[in-house]
């Protein structure tokens, strides 16, 4: 195994029992196995998930104690005896899917994220919240040593999803998105990779400050739906024609908007459902999705082939995160922040701190 110093100790956000809270102690550093490699996180984006993993919201068991994280931005410092393609001092990171099979029907179809024996960052393996963390050599994502890595981290997961959503999405150059959540970490980065993908967006969120970010990242509409009295025709209104938008990205963390997509998506238009709100149920009237030929289906992360083109987005410069960075130590208050849904952009924690 090549390797750098590295110590026997260090600094983690743990959970220890579903609910909470994360606690800063220290834990031993993991040893990779042979198909995987360490990497030495400088700095993890804080996503929704990460939150839902605290509080057991899904019906998916994580590993307990755990630590959480899966926007995870470092440099290896080990790998494992069978791992010829990462070499030491490479820029990495640990992202949402830690490993896959990778000989499942799935995996050899580049559907790796629908592996029945996925790993997952921060679920059912520990994640990104601590200083050294461990991941599949063949799924972690290869960053570019000119990519910063505070910067980047968001996109590992936020960028990454939001991508491989407007991939599936089917939206061609010069067509309408509506970005339902365009205000959240998710939002912020949906809106500049459609724009970069040539998409015209229509950014639909609640309160001003969430309006002046959306315009700023360059939505050319904002409908705040806490002031908004007809949502649905007030998106409508926002396509040239008043058919509605092609697609919609359901980005939000609450059931409403899932069910009110339907009524202003455009005949043959699709739905993408990417957040995930606790316990809530998609419905869409069964006569106007057939007669209106609407396609409504889920986008979960991307691939390999995808991680590596929403990277490559960023590091020419076509993405720009809004993110604040506070330290490691401090993910409990950003929690609490994002519980009250008083966050605008992305957080980032600095392992050092």
């Amino acid at each position: 195994m090549g390797s750098t110093e590295i110590p026997s100790e260090q600094w983690a956000q743990v959970v220890e029992k579903t609910g909470g809270p994360a606690i800063f102690k220290k834990i031993p550093v993991p040893k990779p196995g042979p198909d995987e490699v360490l990497i030495n996180i400088k700095y993890s984006g804080v996503c929704h998930t990460d939150l839902h993993a605290m509080n057991g919201d899904w019906p998916l068991a994580t590993k307990m104690p755990f630590v959480g994280g899966h926007e995870g931005a470092g440099i290896v410092v080990a790998r494992g005896e069978l791992v010829k393609d990462v070499e030491i001092g490479d820029y990495a990171g640990i992202k949402w899917l830690n490993g896959s099979c990778l000989s499942c029907s799935f995996c050899q179809q580049a559907d790796e994220s629908l592996c029945p024996n996925a790993l997952l960052s921060g679920y059912t393996v520990d994640g990104s919240f601590q200083q050294y963390a461990i991941g599949k050599a063949a799924h972690i994502a290869k960053i570019p040593k000119e990519c910063s890595l505070e910067a980047v981290s968001p996109i590992l997961c936020a960028g990454l999803t939001v991508y491989k959503a407007l991939k599936e999405s089917g939206a061609r150059p010069g067509q309408q998105v509506a970005i339902v959540g365009a205000g959240g970490g998710l939002g912020s980065l949906a809106i500049q990779y459609a724009k970069a993908m040539g998409l015209h967006t229509i950014a639909i969120d609640g309160g001003a400050e969430k309006g002046e970010m959306c315009k700023a990242l360059g939505s050319e509409d904002y409908i705040d739906f806490s002031t908004t009295k007809n949502l649905v025709q007030a998106v409508k209104n926002a396509t040239p024609d008043g058919f509605g938008p092609h697609a919609v990205l359901l980005l939000a963390v609450s059931e409403g908007p899932f069910q009110q997509a339907s009524e202003y998506v455009r005949s043959r238009g699709s739905i993408v459902c990417v957040g995930l709100p606790a316990g809530a149920f998609l419905k869409a009237p069964v006569f106007d999705t057939v007669v209106r030929m609407i396609t409504i289906k889920g986008s979960y992360v991307g691939n390999r082939q995808d991680t590596a083109e929403a990277i490559d987005f960023f590091r020419r410069g076509l993405i720009q995160a809004p993110y604040k960075v506070v330290g490691l130590s401090k993910l409990q208050e950003v929690f609490d922040l994002m519980s009250a849904g008083k966050i605008a952009g992305r957080y980032v924690v600095d392992a050092s701190k």
